[in-house]
């Protein structure tokens, strides 16, 4: 696309999109936010007039196929990302789909197939792949400062919140919607990283339970695989903890390199002569350099580093963890 700007249109203006996404579209030199979508109109016109967007609808299928807006962001829950991600490759127009791509494997490779017959571009909001933060990990594997990579390590665990102990609905842990719980929503951003930092995975196994039964998703997870170039790698993820932790420890020849996927901790490469800790910032919006880096890949030909064919695969990642290919 070599005419700027590319407009862009959000269907689903809910949360992520107030800090985390949204303003990102609009910070992007060569883009513009033009049009916003959520089904509640009240809503949707309250999101405009706060951000300053044009127009604003009720209906998605008005906002796809506004001849105004060139490019769509599905910022909606995962079990709607089929149905609406295939309605925009159809009109030929580049998307980029909130994380995970699908609630299944089956899913995601439906969708992929959809923007590859239409020969347009399908970006997944894997946002981590183009933080700084982590560039500096992958930087200084690439560098061999650890040596030759053996094995990568990740727990997370955290105590259940309150709308987990209310019982209140949540799309989160609704197994229509997810069938892995806060697995589902937060695993899948590190297990994606990994495959960045380390390249794709070969084998992958996983057991998958609730123990706590205060909702019907799963919210136990632990697993182990091997990357295609050998590197080993097991996780544990747990919703039902009395504490939070999130960590992650890459031990390679000659060190280990020790970081965490959403806490903002420091980055720690310890070498065995000296260790380093370096912190480096997150962007007040978090999605700004993924969307950089989708503005890269359609006006220059970059190949931006989260589309469907790494989110694809990071899907059967998630569904051979739990049981479900």
């Amino acid at each position: 696309m070599s005419d700027l700007p590319i407009r862009w249109g959000i269907i689903g203006c809910g949360n992520v999109t107030e800090k985390k996404s949204g303003p990102a579209y609009q910070k992007t030199e060569g883009f513009e936010l033009l049009a916003v979508m959520r089904r509640n109109a009240d809503k949707a016109r309250d999101y405009a007039e706060r951000h300053h967007v044009k127009k604003h609808y009720s209906s998605a299928d008005e906002l796809i196929n506004d001849t105004e807006v060139d490019a769509v962001y599905i910022a909606t829950p995962p079990d709607t990302h089929k149905y609406y991600g295939i309605k925009v490759a159809e009109t030929g127009k580049p998307c980029c789909i909130e994380k995970p791509l699908a609630p299944s494997f089956r899913d995601s490779v439906a969708i992929h197939n959809a923007f590859e017959k239409a020969g347009v571009p399908l970006f997944v909001a894997y946002y981590r792949r183009s933080l700084p933060r982590f560039r500096q990990v992958k930087t200084w594997l690439d560098e061999n400062r650890i040596g030759e990579i053996r094995h990568i390590s990740w727990h997370l665990s955290k105590p259940p919140g309150n709308l987990d102990l209310s019982g209140e609905y949540n799309w989160r842990t609704d197994p229509e919607i997810a069938p892995g719980g806060y697995f589902d929503d937060l695993a899948s951003h590190g297990l994606d990283l990994f495959a960045f930092l380390l390249g794709n995975y070969r084998e992958v196994n996983g057991i998958s339970l609730n123990q706590q039964g205060l909702y019907k998703a799963k919210d136990a997870v632990t697993s182990c695989w091997i990357h295609e170039n050998g590197i080993t790698g097991t996780g544990s993820w747990n919703f039902g903890c009395h504490h939070r932790e999130d960590r992650v420890e890459i031990s390679g020849s000659k060190g280990k390199l020790s970081f965490s996927v959403f806490d903002e901790n420091p980055l720690t490469l310890d070498t065995g002569t000296e260790k380093q800790e370096l912190f480096v910032n997150h962007p007040e919006n978090i999605q700004l350099y993924h969307v950089k880096n989708i503005k890269e890949h359609l006006i220059h030909n970059t190949t931006h580093p989260s589309t469907g064919i790494t989110a694809t695969h990071t899907a059967w990642i998630m569904d051979r963890i739990l049981g479900n290919l």
